[in-house]
């Protein structure tokens, strides 16, 4: 395992002065590729899901499954973190957990007779909150400057978190006992929020054989594919990817658009289109493109921006969210250059 790396500056994803223009031994596509199928091996059948977190890192991005137990969330995250070189830790949510008990505190040492910082399990390359809709509000927060700035706050001073750094969080669907729903705050932080779902009756009938022939691949037995200095050049690259001008214009009328429905008491923020221009870069850049074209916001679109609406009245988080968000898409029309925007056919 790879030791986590600190940073000085606020945020490590946006330093000017990284370098782009690395020496790859091999094309990093190359590199994604073979890290998505060592993931795939632990989780059977999500190649889709995968390729969505893995964006997600790529872009610098949280995210956020919500999922039934018992479908192979923690595995995943945990896969992803090992696949990195990184250093993963589990976070798991209660009603009586502390902020301390994520941050982390400062203790009394018992040799030196000093005040020491003990860090918390936030501090980590890759941190699964896991059913984080448990917790009390107060301890919700305790994460929002950890997934901003990159960075806690303990008995007023500031410390920085390791680099890279990811908050999988997961949640069970809000009609289970015992949960609430995550604030606007918290929620418009996660770039993404993704299901993963049961597996196929193919896919599921594959992981029983793997189990009774013993050669049931687990998280914990995944060697890493990258090392994080290779990841960090990947999402300083990722971030090159060239956006045309009538790219950025019809993002903005999306989002004007949500901000205007009589449905929506919330339209999507600023931040959603920063993450959604994220994505899509990393999107491209997976694709080995240089540049972004309609298809890679329209296939990013559905996991970036549906959790960040609220609604008015009676309105409901998640089906109808996905509703809304795929009809403004549909109903926006791309300004006439972007239809042929590097020949994409903008697909919708």
């Amino acid at each position: 395992m790879i030791t986590p790396q600190f940073i000085g500056t606020d945020n490590e994803y946006d330093q000017p002065g990284r370098d782009t223009n690395h020496a790859w031994a091999e094309p990093p596509q190359v590199l994604l590729h073979r890290l998505q199928v060592k993931v795939e091996q632990v989780l059977v059948g999500k190649q889709d899901v995968i390729k969505q977190l893995l964006t997600a890192m790529l872009a610098g991005g949280h995210v956020l499954l919500e999922d039934i137990p018992g479908v192979g969330k923690t595995m995943l995250a945990q896969a992803m973190a090992r696949t990195v070189g990184g250093e993963f830790k589990r976070i798991q949510f209660t009603s009586d957990m502390l902020p301390a008990d994520v941050t982390g505190g400062v203790v009394l040492d018992g040799k030196s007779g000093e005040l020491q910082f003990r860090p918390g399990p936030i501090m980590a390359n890759v941190v699964l909150a896991d059913e984080i809709n448990r917790t009390s509000p107060r301890t919700q927060s305790a994460l929002l400057e950890a997934m901003e700035e990159r960075r806690v706050t303990v008995e007023g001073k500031t410390r920085r978190l390791p680099v890279p750094f990811m908050l999988i969080a997961t949640q069970n669907p809000l009609a289970f006992e015992g949960t609430n729903r995550l604030p606007e705050a918290q929620m418009d932080r996660f770039m993404m929020r993704l299901s993963i779902g049961y597996p196929g009756t193919a896919d599921e009938k594959r992981i029983l054989e793997q189990y009774a022939a013993g050669r049931r691949m687990e998280a914990e037995r995944v060697r890493p594919v990258i090392a994080t200095q290779e990841w960090l050049q990947m999402q300083a690259e990722a971030r090159q990817s060239h956006v045309h001008p009538s790219l950025l214009e019809y993002m903005v009328a999306v989002a004007d658009a949500s901000r205007r429905s009589h449905e929506i008491a919330l339209g999507l923020s600023p931040r959603a289109l920063r993450d959604w221009l994220r994505a899509a870069q990393a999107a491209s850049y997976m694709e080995g493109r240089g540049y972004v074209i309609p298809d890679d916001l329209l296939k990013t679109a559905e996991s970036v921006l549906p959790h960040r609406l609220s609604f008015k009245g009676a309105g409901s988080f998640g089906a109808d969210a996905e509703t809304i968000i795929r009809r403004i898409i549909r109903e926006t029309p791309f300004p006439p250059e972007a239809g042929a925007v590097y020949g994409s056919r903008g697909r919708r």
